[in-house]
């Protein structure tokens, strides 16, 4: 048996799951369960648990499980004797796992249960939402998460784990690793576009956009800008502030991937380039602040074709890194950064994960391979506002060129000067 103080910290943790479930239960229509009773059952869970470690049985614990079970089964009959209502079982379930998570508070660790717990209340808050979530869902997205699951749980684990070729880099299970990390990101966004729908503000189209992709935002805005000067007006504010999404996703690789090193030495000069890309947009956003942005639909982000590109991509920007270590000098350091220019041309995602990932073993790397994402973004950015011209006309360059001139000669100074 624990001490007192724990003991106490246990079923203090266990009422209060219990109030948090209730709580919300106590708001829904037609439920007997409420603010009372959950509590009643995650202290039963921590009790019997509690029981069942000090005499040394597991029936103590089950017995207390069939109990709540009981109980249930016998509100369901006397509901169903004196009417016949459409009896639903989230409640049900939510009375049963409450149970399991006050015994996991003594049993587990107590972050597991809290999370669980936690978990149970904000699914029971959010039915609406789920339930327009997947009301929401067509043929597309299911095969999206499909296409997903495919990549993730059948791929993967029959890559084999171990290097080939020349500068020992390539290993097909990391490369493929590095593929599931991307797209759940951008499934990621994926998930919160079908959650708001087309029907955005400006701000929140260019979150999403940058959280699915910013090029492919970039595409789709300026195609519409041809319909309008306020369109013209709203895609450039909208591409601009999918571009500073691009450097959250850049930190999230980095923090994910790469050393602690790089993330120190890169924090600077990604913050002072995301400010400068944002800024300006914010200023034009705030003046039409509540005009609308119609959000494109976006691209299947786990196509197995795309995914078989880009693994490919990561890996040819992760030869190329190695052979520019290999060869050093300046024909190495030259070689590095035409390699991050030309892979920021088409993806950002592929030199920040290999950068990241050599940082771990490559301490110059570590420190000045800021310098090569910075080169990257450049480069990207170029590249957006070239598509920009031609997609969407001479006007729509002409707005989105002085937005990321900022950053440009931003990230020009910060390469000159650190």
């Amino acid at each position: 048996m624990p001490e007192t103080p724990i003991l106490f910290q246990q079923l203090g943790i266990s009422a209060l799951l219990g109030l948090l479930v209730g709580l919300q239960r106590e708001r829904a229509p037609d439920t007997a369960a409420g603010l009372r009773t959950f509590p009643l059952i995650t202290l039963l869970g921590t009790v019997t648990a509690l029981m069942a470690v000090a005499l040394g049985d597991a029936w103590i614990l089950a017995a207390g499980l069939l109990a709540v079970v009981a109980v249930v089964a016998v509100g369901h009959l006397v509901k169903l004797r004196v009417a016949t209502p459409d009896i639903g079982t989230t409640t049900d379930f939510a009375e049963l796992l409450m149970f399991a998570v006050g015994a996991l508070v003594v049993l587990g660790p107590t972050v597991v249960a809290v999370a669980v717990g936690g978990s149970v209340a904000v699914l029971l808050q959010f039915k609406g939402e789920l339930h327009g979530f997947a009301r929401r869902l067509g043929e597309k997205d299911l095969k999206a998460m499909m296409q997903f699951v495919l990549i993730t749980c059948i791929i993967l684990p029959i890559v084999p784990n171990r290097t080939f070729g020349p500068f020992e880099v390539l290993n097909p299970f990391e490369t493929w690793l590095m593929v599931v990390f991307i797209v759940g990101m951008s499934v990621g966004g994926y998930v919160a576009y079908k959650f708001v729908g087309q029907d955005a503000g400006i701000l929140l189209a260019g979150i999403l956009g940058g959280a699915i992709s910013s090029t492919a935002t970039t595409v789709s805005s300026a195609r519409r800008a041809r319909q309008s000067d306020v369109a013209r007006h709203n895609a450039a504010i909208v591409i601009c502030i999918a571009s500073a999404v691009m450097y959250v996703r850049v930190v999230i690789e980095i923090l994910v991937v790469g050393s602690r090193a790089l993330l120190q030495s890169a924090a600077l000069p990604i913050a002072v380039m995301m400010a400068l890309t944002l800024l300006p947009s914010l200023v034009l956003w705030f003046r039409v602040r509540n005009g609308s942005a119609r959000l494109p639909e976006p691209e299947n982000p786990t196509q197995l074709k795309s995914a078989i590109v880009f693994a490919v991509m990561y890996s040819l920007v992760l030869f190329g890194l190695a052979a520019a270590e290999h060869y050093r000098g300046e024909i190495g350091v030259q070689g590095r950064y035409w390699v991050a220019g030309l892979s920021g041309l088409t993806d950002m995602d592929a030199i920040t994960l290999s950068t990241a990932r050599m940082s771990l073993q490559d301490a110059d790397l570590a420190q000045n391979g800021w310098r090569l994402l910075l080169v990257a973004v450049m480069a990207n950015m170029v590249l957006k506002a070239a598509m920009a011209g031609i997609l969407g006309g001479r006007r729509m360059l002409a707005a989105l060129a002085w937005l990321f001139a900022i950053p440009l000669a931003g990230g020009g100074v910060l390469l000159w000067w650190l």
